[in-house]
């Protein structure tokens, strides 16, 4: 975890075009990104991320139809709609990519203090 934001909110990971944060008191991840703060329940949250990993950069690039340069994702219990296209998506992936590892190495560190404790 990087640092406290404020009394409720963890940083998670951060690039410059967006963060992901960790609020202790509704158990909710925040995903700030294009301009937007969208909370998610944690199942949500990681429904999302494979969402956007599902998603098919080779096509985007490849399809020449006007349409395919464009994923839309609307996350479950939210009210935000995601209109990507492949480069937001890029910055997702990265953004969602690695508050996944953070989240990740932080259980094998946990889980490895509590073996040694």
């Amino acid at each position: 975890m990087q640092a406290k934001i404020n009394t409720h909110l963890i940083e998670i990971f951060k690039t410059e075009c967006g963060s992901v944060y960790q609020c202790d008191q509704t158990n909710h991840f925040i995903l700030e990104y294009a301009g937007r703060v969208t909370a998610f329940k944690p199942i949500n949250f990681i429904d999302f991320t494979k969402r956007v990993f599902a998603i098919n950069l080779h096509d985007m690039a490849s399809n020449t139809a006007r349409h395919a340069d464009i994923a839309i994702l609307m996350p479950l219990y939210t009210e935000t709609c995601f209109l990507l296209t492949m480069i937001d998506t890029i910055r997702l992936q990265r953004i969602l990519g690695g508050a996944k590892t953070i989240l990740h190495l932080h259980t094998l560190l946990r889980t490895n203090q509590l073996q040694f404790a």
